[in-house]
């Protein structure tokens, strides 16, 4: 009776998950599809700015003849100033002079346009990217939906008697949801503040350029510029802590690298990595489950241990490769089960994953060691 109310709860669970998943597709297509609703106004607004360039590029060279005939005939007015009037002179000089006015202020309007333009492109293609992208990770959640719906059903059979990985599983769920709402929260207090300051000042950039001087335009376009890349900053951040692109760039230890300090100015906290043996890069596979692991134990040691120094080691060998991260915080007892031990049990997991071991050494008041070897063969 008890298994099968477990084997329920644990569909209950299995069912939750799909549900999420199935949510979180929902939701990124979603996103995807105001994306490109934006990317077509954008695409639209920049043909438009086109438009208005090359009339703008025609009617200031039509003017600059105008100029140049006007200051010959200037030219020639003062050569012959005896044979004409003061009022013929000061006709002509006036003409002159506001038709020279005319062309700064074209060329300059001229100027703010081709900025425009620059940045619409730019915003084109970030917005291009991140449609990519959300396809891509959309067609990568459709396989786990499928995986999930065809075969995570029969893993009751696995874990029959498993409580603690029930439990694991729950935690999954909970991180999941405390993970969305960080990023929800993050974007609404980053990015979706930005976006709305810029809107604002793009209006009041229009006002301004209508109603102020051009100085003043630009002095607001200026603002703008700044807060979109204040913007461009905190997406990318964000983007970033959910799977650094870097990692597919650039490797496994240069990310780690950059994560590192990262973590370190935004904790103000003293991490040192280390990287011995060969620095080259690895299968996919393993770059992905050396930098989750990594990232699980420094903020496990940030969040519990109180540490205020952590070092990090990473050695790549032939046939095996090992990481070692040691904290000065308050360690614990691995002997007793901790109450929020789910970080490690998660990293155990994903470490059996790869054939290898994972080992905890830590004491109470003298810090925490971690060490995690698995074995390694290029293929």
């Amino acid at each position: 009776m008890a298994q099968k109310l477990e084997e329920k709860a644990l569909d209950h669970v299995i069912d939750d998950i799909i549900g999420m998943v199935q949510n979180s597709k929902d939701e990124i297509f979603s996103i995807s599809e105001e994306a490109r609703e934006e990317y077509d106004q954008l695409y639209k607004e920049l043909q438009e700015t086109k438009e208005q360039v090359a009339k703008h590029i025609s009617d200031g060279d039509e003017l600059e003849q105008k100029v140049q005939f006007s200051r010959q005939r200037l030219a020639e007015v003062s050569k012959e100033f005896d044979h004409h009037t003061e009022s013929e002179i000061r006709e002509v000089y006036e003409k002159t002079h506001a038709m020279q006015t005319k062309l700064a202020i074209s060329r300059q309007e001229e100027k703010v346009l081709h900025d425009k333009r620059e940045d619409l492109e730019r915003r084109l293609l970030s917005l291009d990217e991140t449609i990519q992208k959300s396809e891509g990770l959309a067609g990568k959640i459709t396989v786990v939906l499928t995986y999930l719906n065809d075969d995570f059903k029969q893993v009751n059979e696995m874990i029959e008697q498993a409580r603690e990985k029930q439990e694991f599983g729950l935690k999954i769920i909970e991180a999941q949801e405390d993970e969305r709402r960080k990023i929800s929260r993050e974007i609404h207090d980053g990015p979706a503040q930005m976006l709305a300051n810029i809107l604002l000042r793009s209006e009041l950039v229009d006002r301004t350029f209508r109603e102020g001087t051009v100085d003043e335009a630009l002095c607001e376009i200026r603002s703008v510029r700044k807060m979109i890349r204040s913007s461009l900053y905190e997406v990318r951040r964000i983007i970033y802590d959910l799977r650094p692109m870097a990692l597919d760039d650039l490797g496994l230890i240069p990310t780690m690298k950059k994560y590192v300090g990262t973590v370190s100015d935004y904790n103000d906290i003293e991490i040192e990595f280390e990287a011995v043996g060969q620095e080259k890069r690895l299968d996919q596979k393993y770059e992905i489950a050396f930098f989750r692991l990594m990232q699980e134990a420094l903020q496990n040691a940030i969040k519990h241990a109180d540490a205020s120094l952590i070092e990090v080691t990473l050695e790549i060998n032939p046939r095996i490769i090992e990481m070692v991260i040691n904290d000065n915080g308050k360690g614990f007892d691995p002997t007793l089960k901790q109450e929020k031990s789910f970080g490690l049990i998660g990293m155990r997991e994903r470490v059996e994953m790869l054939d290898g071991s994972l080992s905890v050494d830590s004491t109470i008041g003298e810090g925490t060691n971690i060490t995690i070897q698995v074995p390694y063969s290029a293929s």
